[in-house]
């Protein structure tokens, strides 16, 4: 046996074989170290995928979304070791994804007919990786959400969390003749019902389409921060942004933000299982995690409902990939 390795010998000889094209390699999240789930003490933040979609109410696929998102990352870290670094053109920032620590723990175990021990399981793998970091979440469904918030309260012990959800429909149905207490449609009225977050400290940005008779009047009692598409014409998407996440930090402990990728236009992330025309762009979308991941309050980032199936052109994962890099840069790159 000889000590020789040949294929170090051509790295080292050959330039450029040490930079990892987008599209290969092992396919983690920005093509971050895959870690045990109990040992992500030293990154900046931990990636959990959660491959289910057994609480849809429409169209399923959601399940293939967090390995769709994690490969389409591998653009971001691949042009940054390309080129040393990146300069982003849209806040002009300097930005080196090599600076940006991100472990991958791969995707929490799931039980495809049993909703309710697949919310045990992400709870406990949340709670464990808030424990020691940041915590990104790759959905799968939005009802998935729900079990995420609870673990993220009690890997960190808060007492109360905020909540801001981009996202086209409110999840506020209690219970539902057909889908039941707990489905997509669900999630936030379960999230607002548990001991960690109340709705006076839930925004909501994005809202369009339908929801039930006299929502308005919910939202008011409530105390339900609600920013329709109209309001984000009216208002701005920045000014939206920076006032719903000013009232979900108030009197809390930190902030969980959960981003369904329906919240944008459908003619921009098709793929997703239950599209509403006339929702964000994909500048507003990205304007709004920029302006996210520059709060301290933010601790915590799920994107939800990605079905790439229903995407044959790749846009919306790539979309969904960038926005949660575009998060993560504001909170720990820049």
């Amino acid at each position: 046996m000889t000590d020789y390795n040949p294929a170090a010998a051509f790295r080292e000889s050959v330039d450029g074989a040490g930079v990892e094209l987008a599209y290969a390699g092992l396919g983690t999240f920005l093509k971050g170290d895959a870690r045990n789930i109990d040992d992500v003490t030293d990154v900046d933040a931990a990636v959990l995928g959660v491959p289910y979609d057994g609480a849809v109410s429409n169209r399923p696929g959601t399940r293939y979304g967090p390995t769709a998102i994690r490969r389409a990352s591998g653009w971001w870290a691949y042009l940054s070791d390309y080129k040393g670094g990146l300069t982003n053109m849209q806040t002009g920032k300097q930005v080196n994804f090599d600076d940006l620590t991100v472990a991958d723990c791969g995707d929490v175990p799931v039980f495809p007919m049993d909703s309710e021990t697949t919310a045990e399981s992400i709870t406990a793998h949340m709670a464990t990786v808030a424990s020691q970091t940041f915590p990104v979440m790759l959905g799968g469904d939005h009802y998935c959400t729900f079990p995420a918030v609870r673990g993220f309260a009690e890997g960190r012990d808060y007492d109360n969390v905020g909540f801001v959800q981009i996202d086209a429909h409110t999840d506020t149905t209690s219970e539902s003749p057909v889908f039941g207490t707990d489905f997509h449609g669900s999630s936030t009225a379960l999230i607002a019902d548990s001991e960690y977050v109340d709705y006076e400290n839930v925004s909501q940005v994005g809202i369009r389409g339908y929801e039930s008779p006299e929502f308005f009047e919910f939202a008011e009692e409530t105390g339900l921060d609600l920013y329709t598409m109209r309001d984000i014409e009216d208002q701005g998407i920045t000014s939206v942004i920076a006032d719903a996440v000013a009232s979900a930090a108030e009197g809390t402990d930190a902030v969980y933000v959960s981003f369904d990728i329906d919240g944008v236009d459908p003619s921009v992330a098709p793929g997703t299982g239950t599209p509403v025309p006339g929702g964000l762009t994909a500048h507003q979308a990205l304007k709004t995690m920029e302006v996210l991941g520059a709060t301290d309050a933010v601790s915590a980032v799920d994107m939800m409902e990605v079905a790439p199936r229903y995407d044959t052109d790749e846009g919306t994962q790539k979309l969904a990939a960038y926005l949660l890099v575009t998060l993560l840069e504001r909170q720990f790159a820049e």
